[in-house]
């Protein structure tokens, strides 16, 4: 199971860090994505982090405001956002590898970007 927490509302130009935790699988050995879906738009990969989380990519349109990091001895992924856009609003879910699997999907946290 995936369970992620952390969203809410936030003004344009803040902050907010999402967290995920994990359990019912061997953490450590997945690739971890950060998925967001918008209103009325298709699912779209924020960010992806390695097992061991030495090497992580992010979509062009986060690339430089989102961070992703894992830690593995508890089970969790985060993802720090800064700068935060009214087209940052989606709900954003974690997913195991292979991410575009809806299944791998835990439960989502609303993000909305509003001023």
């Amino acid at each position: 199971q995936l369970q992620a927490s952390g969203g809410g509302l936030v003004q344009p130009g803040g902050s907010l860090r999402l967290s995920c935790t994990a359990s019912g699988f061997t953490f450590s050995a997945s690739f971890m994505s950060w998925v967001r879906q918008a209103p009325g738009k298709g699912p779209e990969r924020v960010s992806t982090i390695s097992r061991s989380g030495s090497i992580t990519s992010y979509a062009d349109s986060v690339r430089g405001r989102f961070t992703i990091s894992r830690d593995n001895a508890k089970n969790t992924l985060d993802l720090q956002m800064n700068n935060l856009k009214p087209e940052d609003t989606a709900v954003y879910y974690c997913a195991k590898d292979p991410w575009p699997v809806r299944d791998n999907w835990g439960q989502g946290t609303l993000v909305t970007v509003s001023s």
